[in-house]
């Protein structure tokens, strides 16, 4: 499949969102993108929910969930939504589960977790979710992974991770579950550890090469972890610095690439947009050495191997929240160093469009 030139991806501004929120979940069911709970510009979790249509270009209020949350866990469990812990109105986490269906466009309590957790990572296996770590009460992280059974509204205790953590990146490739990263009270965490769910044991992977922050995550087509930019940990007296830094860990092979075999990208940023689309790893936006959030926007291309400027984002941001619906990327909300808060600018979409459509649309 060839892969798109520069000049061919462009922004498209959307529909505004509702209202700015920050720390929302998306999740897309059939084409639709669910934008879930969140925090306001107060600083409040709120159990809004709302749908955002792309052939109409707008959002819909769905029926709200019955407990303001942020910083939630979803998982799509065929066409509905499987809502777990986060934080609630008194800034405590949660325990609290419900699912939603989307064509009944109605929620239902289902049984709790064991304890109330916020960070917790989740993904889905054979029509069952499996929810990774997260942080307790206490503020400690927890080795817990747990596994939910739609059918039977049970939740099945697993053999438990090998590090605490929460915030973790997962991914399944087979019947590997991998676990990357995560925090461990504030501080980033380097482990690296994946789950065989056939053998129900896990492996400890050769550990992140550096402990960073907000950077970006993204697994290739073919099964290689990438890790992008972040804010990487100092250590003594040293500060904390952006870095452009790209490492890669091929699964097949079971071992980070040499720094020889990456290519770092051209602006230091953390904090950013980042997803594979159209063979291109892209970045956008993020923090960086500017007083205000980064408008930027660059992509990887395999064959050249460089990374190219493509064009900026109409709304410089951080902290935004994105996905990737029929091959185009959605970003949405987020804070603006400028405004100090949550933004309602619009929704934007970065998408790959074959030039013989462009001068239709230019014509129409």
């Amino acid at each position: 499949m060839a892969v798109p030139s520069a000049h061919e991806f462009h922004w498209q501004n959307l529909a505004r969102l509702p209202n700015g929120r920050v720390y929302h979940t998306l999740s897309e069911v059939g084409g639709q993108m669910y934008m879930l709970g969140g925090c306001d510009a107060a600083g409040r979790p709120c159990s809004a929910v709302d749908l955002y249509s792309p052939e109409e270009d707008r959002w819909i209020s769905a029926a709200p969930m019955s407990t303001p949350r942020a910083g939630a866990a979803v998982a799509v469990l065929g066409k509905q939504l499987l809502v777990v812990g986060g934080v609630g109105a008194d800034q405590s986490p949660l325990k609290v589960v419900e699912i939603y269906n989307t064509e009944e466009g109605r929620w239902r309590k289902r049984s709790a977790l064991r304890e109330a957790l916020m960070g917790v990572s989740i993904t889905v296996k054979d029509g069952r979710a499996l929810a990774v770590g997260g942080m307790g009460a206490d503020l400690l992280p927890r080795s817990i992974l747990q596994q939910y059974d739609l059918r039977k509204d049970v939740w099945a205790l697993l053999p438990p991770m090998p590090t605490p953590r929460y915030d973790a990146n997962t991914h399944l490739l087979a019947n590997k579950l991998y676990v990357a990263g995560g925090r461990h009270c504030k501080r980033p965490v380097k482990a690296f550890e994946v789950y065989d769910t056939e053998m129900r044991s896990w492996t400890t992977l050769p550990t992140m090469p550096c402990k960073r922050s907000y950077g970006g995550i993204i697994w290739d087509p073919d099964g290689r972890l990438c890790l992008l930019g972040g804010l990487r940990q100092g250590g003594g007296h040293q500060s904390s610095k952006f870095t452009k830094n790209v490492n890669i860990f091929d699964s097949n092979q079971g071992c980070w690439l040499k720094s020889d075999e990456t290519l770092a990208m051209k602006t230091k940023r953390a904090d950013f947009a980042a997803a594979w689309l159209r063979g291109r790893m892209i970045v956008a936006g993020g923090l960086g050495h500017e007083p205000t959030a980064l408008d930027t926007v660059e992509a990887f291309h395999p064959q050249k191997k460089k990374w190219e400027s493509l064009a900026p984002m109409a709304f410089p941001r951080c902290s935004t929240s994105f996905i990737v619906i029929r091959e185009r990327l959605l970003v949405v909300g987020g804070v603006n160093q400028v405004t100090q808060g949550p933004t309602n600018d619009n929704v934007t979409t970065q998408q790959f469009i074959k030039k013989c459509s462009k001068r239709n649309k230019m014509a129409t």
